[in-house]
């Protein structure tokens, strides 16, 4: 069931009245009922991994903390990762790591055949799977005690609204909150409702449109030129990021309507001012896991400088071979460990440049040049996200710079800006007509002038102190672009790949 279907606008108006005219004492019973169902209307079947998460982790959990040795403890932790690890790896990665072993020793002229698992990927199964796991593990660092309720702990695992693309939420955040009592509150319903309503309006209106775009550019690649590649990959930033922060925004706002405060996974993040930045403001919740339960046991920055260095090219790595089963995913992953370590060894040569031409004397200028650089850097590691293969990654990547080494050529002839962009060439090429070109583009802009209201004041505040007729017109333009220009049924969210 997609958050952008008829189905779930039909589904999650009876879930909330149901649940705000139900008992507290039996509310986790129907919430829990409700996400199984949410969950099964995609493959029933697989409910079964979601169950052996669910009971492997909370007896784990249990018997971590009776545990009167380390020994002991480190046996269930055991148990818990391996079993997680291995539905994750076997529903995953089994047909890519045979694959890719199957390529390797063809090419030394060997043929080696393994079975292929012809199975489909469970939606959501690195969510859950990372959130139980980030249970176990903060049980055996005694930073939680154990949930007891089995009801809870299964409603922790499966809750709806985050389920199958996050947040990926803590245990010592999200399960005390199924014990607490939830009145209904205007406020704070409304609110829920306005925030679901932006997330929708960044998936259906913004990244469904550019989705015509971008598939058109990266499964055609040979047919496109330089300026529609570049655009398609700009295109595909704002794609990834509107699905993506869409979905969380739904996820968020549908869990305030019925009281519940999941993490926030977004911060303006193409405002980052450099790649670390980004992933402080980028899937935070994920950012934030790989850290604590990666990074971290590592040794993260304790170390050496060389074995530091490692440790960041390591999880950037295993980030980048989460979101997926392929060499581009993890090309991706090494793509921003590299940003990352030249940050580190570059940061003084930076500062000399910065001082020498002076840059610090005008502070907002120095900054808009940081947005973009990072801005470009991080398109680039988009390329091989979207891309099929590497092959095809680095020939969009080289057709990309050839055409940008003939700007200064086609402004000597004479040639306009959308001669130079082959404005021309975008309904053939891209699929865009010139109303899908404005209504991308403004809505584009909208978003950005939102974002850049965030920095100052949070946006309930910022219209909380305008005029009604205000607020109400900016709640219709939403409500009726979403109805007039969005693209409704077409494309499952982003990140139910991974």
């Amino acid at each position: 069931m997609l958050f952008n279907s008829i189905e779930f606008l039909i589904f999650f108006p009876i879930v909330i009245f149901l649940y705000f005219i139900i008992p507290h004492k039996y509310r986790w019973v129907f919430l829990l009922t409700a996400s199984y169902y949410f969950y099964m209307s995609w493959k029933a079947e697989y409910i079964v991994l979601i169950l052996t998460s669910t009971l492997v982790d909370y007896f784990c959990g249990l018997k971590i903390y009776k545990s009167d040795t380390k020994r002991k403890q480190k046996i269930f932790l055991g148990i818990s990762l391996a079993v997680n690890l291995l539905l994750l790896a076997s529903f995953k990665y089994f047909n890519f790591f045979s694959q890719s072993f199957i390529d390797l020793l063809s090419h030394f002229s060997l043929d080696f055949n393994t079975p292929m698992l012809k199975v489909m990927l469970p939606v959501g199964i690195s969510f859950y799977t990372f959130q139980t796991l980030s249970y176990t593990i903060d049980i055996y660092r005694k930073k939680i005690k154990p949930e007891k309720h089995l009801g809870h702990f299964a409603l922790y695992v499966s809750f709806f609204p985050q389920l199958v693309a996050g947040p990926i939420e803590r245990a010592k955040n999200l399960l005390p909150q199924f014990a607490q009592k939830h009145n209904f509150d205007y406020r704070r319903v409304t609110d829920g409702i306005k925030l679901m309503l932006w997330g929708f309006f960044k998936k259906i209106v913004i990244a469904d449109s550019i989705a015509i775009a971008v598939e058109r550019a990266f499964d055609y690649n040979l047919e496109q030129t330089g300026a529609t590649l570049t655009i398609a990959t700009v295109l595909f930033a704002f794609q990834i990021f509107c699905d993506f922060s869409g979905y969380s925004d739904i996820a968020i706002g549908a869990a305030k309507i019925m009281g519940f405060r999941l993490m926030t996974n977004f911060k303006r993040p193409y405002h980052a001012r450099c790649i670390g930045d980004f992933w402080q403001r980028w899937h935070i919740s994920l950012s934030t896991w790989f850290k604590d339960y990666l990074y971290i046991p590592l040794g993260g920055s304790r170390m050496t400088i060389p074995r530091w260095y490692l440790n960041l090219f390591i999880v950037f790595l295993v980030s980048g071979l989460w979101h997926g089963a392929n060499w581009t995913f993890v090309a991706w992953g090494a793509i921003h460990g590299s940003y990352m370590i030249f940050s580190y060894l570059s940061k003084n040569v930076r500062k000399k440049i910065v001082i020498g031409l002076k840059l610090n004397y005008f502070p907002r200028f120095y900054k808009l040049i940081q947005i973009v650089i990072t801005f470009t850097l991080i398109n680039i590691g988009w390329i091989f996200f979207r891309s099929n293969t590497i092959s095809q990654a680095l020939l969009t990547i080289k057709t990309i710079f050839y055409w940008i080494l003939t700007i200064p050529s086609q402004i000597v002839a004479g040639h306009t800006i959308f001669g130079i962009l082959e404005l021309s060439s975008w309904k053939q090429l891209l699929g865009l007509n010139k109303m899908d070109i404005l209504v991308i583009f403004s809505s584009i802009v909208f978003m950005e002038i939102i974002h850049l209201i965030q920095r100052q004041t949070g946006i309930r505040e910022f219209l909380s102190s305008k005029p009604f007729y205000l607020r109400w017109s900016i709640y219709m333009i939403l409500l009726w672009s979403i109805l007039l220009f969005g693209v409704f049924g077409k494309h499952e969210f982003i990140y139910f790949q991974f």
